[in-house]
Order: C-alpha cells, then sequence, then structure tokens
C-alpha cells in the first residue's frame, strides 16, 4: 500500500515536471515568433471598409495589445485610400507616438458613432505624444494630410461596421 502510494506521488510528480516543461516550451516558441517578427510591418490583419463622405477608406483593424502596439511600424508605404483602425475594449484618453514608423500620419480620434473628435499630424521616427481630446475607442491612421486634403476636420463623421448611429 505504501509502495503504491508512492508510485502514485511519483506519477503525479512527474505529470506536474511535464506539464510545465511543455507550457515553458510552448512560451519560449512564441517569445521567439515575437522576436522574430520584431521589425516586420504587419500586413495581414484584418480589414473594414470605412466611408468619409464620398470616400472609401480599406483600414487594418489593430484590435488586440500587440496589434496596437506595433501598429503601422516598420511600414514603408501605404496606398492613399487605406489606413489602420485601432480598436480599444472601452473609450479612454488614446495617445499614440511614432516609434520606428516611417511615415508621416494623422491619427484621426473617433467617438463611438463615427464622429472625428480631434486630428494629429505625427512626424516619423518621434516619441512625442498625440493624444485625443475626449475619450475615444477608435483611432484611424491615414497618410498625412489624407484628411486635410478632403476638408475633413472634427465633428465630420465616418461610417461603417464599427461605429454605432446616434
Amino acid at each position: 500500500m505504501i509502495f503504491a502510494g508512492l508510485f502514485h506521488g511519483r506519477e503525479m510528480l512527474h505529470t506536474a515536471f511535464l506539464r510545465q516543461l511543455i507550457i515553458s516550451c510552448a512560451t519560449l516558441l512564441t517569445c521567439a515568433l515575437c522576436a522574430a517578427q520584431e521589425g516586420e510591418p504587419q500586413m495581414n490583419l484584418a480589414r473594414v471598409e470605412l466611408h468619409a463622405g464620398m470616400y472609401r477608406i480599406t483600414a487594418q483593424v489593430a484590435a488586440t495589445p500587440r496589434q496596437r502596439e506595433v501598429g503601422l511600424m516598420y511600414r514603408q508605404q501605404m496606398p492613399d485610400h487605406e489606413g489602420m483602425l485601432f480598436v480599444f475594449d472601452v473609450p479612454g484618453v488614446q495617445c499614440f507616438w511614432m516609434k520606428n514608423t516611417q511615415l508621416p500620419l494623422t491619427a484621426a480620434f473617433i467617438a463611438d458613432d463615427g464622429q472625428i473628435v480631434n486630428l494629429a499630424d505625427m512626424r516619423p521616427q518621434t516619441e512625442d505624444s498625440h493624444c485625443s481630446d475626449e475619450p475615444v475607442r477608435y483611432v484611424l491612421e491615414m497618410n498625412q494630410g489624407w484628411f486635410a486634403k478632403r476638408g475633413f476636420k472634427r465633428g465630420t463623421r465616418l461610417s461603417g461596421p464599427p461605429f454605432t448611429r446616434p
């Protein structure tokens, strides 16, 4: 009886050790994959079609913390009608910088109903903070000047799947 108990206890320790070893290996593999992707632009995120007046925008959606952290870093170019929509779980004052970002961008801070709260032009390769004037859930980054060239400013309303109508 004592021998059976020792064997069972040893088996439990072995199982726990193997479980911890598998978790450690999975964590190391995940870290290695992240490190391998460091310095690489995100090109294959899900996309959503947005509209601003008569203009169509194809936006990649950065919805996870990692996707939002990388954003448009390392991107060498971006077509004129494309951008990146950052989606946060809850509205808050959102702040952005341009570390490792080589394109000049304009960030549109957007309320849940699609209304632009404020715009911020951002210079490449800087760590200056650009924040929303009010709590928002969405931020749309486009090539710098895209909004200005079309006359879009605070109060302009965008439409598309993520935005609710009042």
